[in-house]
């Protein structure tokens, strides 16, 4: 999975749960359902996860992300099966 461009990435995770690191130590979580070249990302069912001694999660519906604030995209985990 190394070697995959990050636009490749991402079209892998559309409608998938993405965990989104933006600038100012903020945290959104959401089902990824579109993205530009700019990294824009449009986020549905998002909810912004407030660190402190709890977490609390703040639901926000239907959001666009401005590329320039993302830090980090965490793509959904793969499923691992046991045999």
């Amino acid at each position: 999975m190394g070697s995959q461009k990050p636009l490749e990435l991402l079209s892998k995770s559309l409608d998938q749960r993405v965990l989104i690191k933006l600038k100012g130590n903020r945290e959104l979580r959401g089902r990824l359902i579109g993205f530009d070249q700019h990294m824009n990302l449009i986020l549905e069912n998002a909810e912004e996860v407030i660190a402190s001694d709890e977490e609390t999660v703040k639901s926000l519906g239907t959001i666009i992300v401005r590329g320039d604030n993302v830090i980090i995209i965490s793509p959904p985990r793969q499923k691992i099966t046991k045999e």
